[in-house]
């Protein structure tokens, strides 16, 4: 068989497996493939074909050989890199993250695997035409809601600007644990405000581990002896 013959064979065997997919994006509301999720049923494929795949990196692409072992002959497939600044990383894990990410695109254009797409499933809209909705994610409060007297009165959406918001959680943490009087006050602000904080963690890590630190300082507080 011509190295095109085997990976056709190597793609059909993968597609009457059964995947599943671990990784989940939850504000899109799908999941996807995480390159574990497929990459060891591939290599068994391609050991019984008598395929090899090799991966090789350069600041500006990266490039996949399948290589037939019997004959030598090869397909080639590249894809352009991109930068992954990940918060609270050092540039080593990030470039260890691009070539993860690169790795996994390599190999689901080899094999034909396919997922959900983010760009084609967007319905489009006609700005010209059609309102824009205000913007309200899990972590911000709708104006009207009445969680009781400790919640967060919080309009704005990362979605709009997340530096900006994630400075007036931080403010707004502050200012209630400031007016807190007892720790049970301390408790209350946490639990009735946790999707905000939650959705703080995400982002911005380094913000979200100050106002932790903040709720400590504040419950030991009460804690502590008169």
């Amino acid at each position: 068989m011509t190295v095109h013959k085997k990976l056709m064979q190597a793609r059909v065997k993968l597609q009457s497996m059964t995947l599943k997919k671990s990784g989940e994006n939850k504000f899109a509301g799908f999941k996807y493939f995480e390159l574990g999720d497929f990459l060891p049923q591939c290599q068994e494929i391609f050991n019984e074909l008598g395929l090899c795949g090799w991966i090789s990196f350069n600041r500006d692409c990266a490039t996949m050989q399948i290589v037939d072992t019997d004959d030598g002959t090869v397909i080639v497939i590249t894809t352009p890199t991109a930068d992954a600044p990940l918060k609270g990383t050092h540039p080593i894990q990030q470039v260890g993250a691009v070539q993860t990410y690169q790795r996994r695109y390599l190999w689901m254009a080899a094999m034909e695997i396919v997922e959900h797409d983010a760009i084609d499933s967007s319905p489009s809209v006609d700005e010209s035409k059609k309102p824009v909705p205000p913007k309200v994610m899990k972590g911000t409060t709708p104006a009207g809601t009445d969680l009781g007297p400790w919640a967060w009165k919080i309009t704005a959406s990362p979605n709009d600007d997340v530096v900006a918001w994630v400075k007036i959680v931080k403010e707004v943490a502050s200012l209630s644990l400031s007016a807190a009087s007892a720790e049970a006050d301390v408790v209350a602000i946490f639990r009735v405000n946790k999707s905000i904080i939650d959705q703080l963690k995400l982002q911005d890590e380094s913000v979200y581990d100050l106002v932790m630190a903040e709720f400590k300082v504040a419950r030991q507080k009460f804690k502590e002896p008169q």
